[in-house]
């Protein structure tokens, strides 16, 4: 499935609106960086309309929450969260990749420089916080939620750590890639999910259930994600092809291969990862010894793997007949999209 399931757009708007009442209640010129990298203004502050990104963590929020019979619109306030929590992500991990490009716009710190873009991700990473203080919710439930996103964000940090460790490192396994994965992204579908189905029902293993069905569904989103920035296309990825490669990431098919290559093959893998920039052909060369260790065959076999997990994880439970359908149509997407 490559089309974007219409649960997404049906969402959207309601989560932009949370959003934008978030930082409406400021009114420094920060805000106005979070609003250009959502895509509400320009840099000037002028209203605008760009897009944006999918939203798919606070739409599986509200998703886990309608599935469970819960009315989606008290999760509004922690999708919210949970997307801002995404989004501060984005803006210091521009600033870390020195990534001046995102979503066909200028980032962030390519318009403001790096110490405000900062401010920028850091304040959007503190109204996540204040965006959890509208949920109307028992002290205790909403003190639950809290530690639930705060607890994410620094796997999500720690995740990030591992992911800039291991850019100078040729020992990684496909093990520690996962680790890595688990806190970079997973955690935050875990999150979102878990958050979800913590307003709507008091049952603990209901809640676990959604937690392990994000988990194994932003590992899957990952994978899926590391093919897409080899063998994607700039017509549907937005990226340019190979651009992962170009920019030496050690991706799960990169991991893999280097963990399987031998002699002439490893030679030649190394020395493309050490160098400081790759031509044209030194990236064809990658690609083929990718492709001849069948790297994005084991890719999507692990994408595959995850899904199945995911969906094992909240078969059984009982839940309402038009969530559950979208539910599967988001994890279908997921583990086969092609953007």
């Amino acid at each position: 499935m490559s089309t974007l399931p219409a649960v997404f757009a049906r969402h959207q708007a309601e989560i932009d609106a949370e959003i934008r009442s978030v930082l409406d209640e400021r009114a420094s010129p920060l805000y106005d960086m979070m609003r250009y990298h959502f895509g509400w203004a320009d840099e000037h502050g002028r209203p605008q309309c760009s897009p944006n990104g999918k939203a798919v963590r606070p739409t599986l929020c509200l998703l886990s929450c309608r599935s469970l019979g819960g009315d989606h619109r008290r999760a509004l306030p922690a999708a919210a969260a949970v997307e801002l929590v995404h989004n501060y992500s984005l803006i210091h991990d521009d600033i870390q990749d020195d990534d001046r490009e995102r979503r066909h716009r200028p980032t962030v710190w390519s318009v403001w420089g790096k110490p405000q873009a900062i401010n920028a991700g850091t304040g959007m990473r503190m109204l996540a916080s204040t965006a959890l203080r509208r949920l109307n919710l028992p002290f205790a439930q909403r003190s639950r939620i809290q530690c639930l996103v705060d607890e994410a964000t620094i796997s999500l940090i720690e995740g990030q750590y591992l992911d800039i460790l291991y850019e100078s490192r040729f020992d990684i396994t496909v093990s520690d890639y996962i680790d890595m994965v688990a806190g970079k992204t997973a955690a935050l579908f875990a999150c979102a999910l878990e958050v979800g189905a913590e307003i709507a029902t008091d049952d603990a293993s209901t809640v676990k259930a959604f937690h392990d069905f994000g988990w194994n569904l932003g590992m899957a989103f990952q994978t899926r994600d590391d093919i897409l920035g080899i063998w994607g296309t700039e017509r549907e990825t937005g990226k340019p092809s190979c651009n992962d490669i170009m920019r030496r990431k050690k991706t799960l098919p990169v991991v893999y291969a280097l963990g399987m290559a031998e002699g002439q093959q490893r030679a030649e893998l190394l020395k493309c990862y050490s160098a400081s920039s790759l031509d044209e052909s030194a990236v064809k060369r990658v690609v083929d010894i990718l492709e001849s260790m069948d790297a994005l065959a084991e890719a999507q076999r692990l994408t595959t793997s995850y899904i199945e997990r995911a969906e094992g994880a909240i078969a059984g439970l009982s839940l309402d007949s038009d969530a559950e359908r979208e539910l599967e149509e988001v994890t279908r997407f997921l583990g086969t999209r092609r953007f």
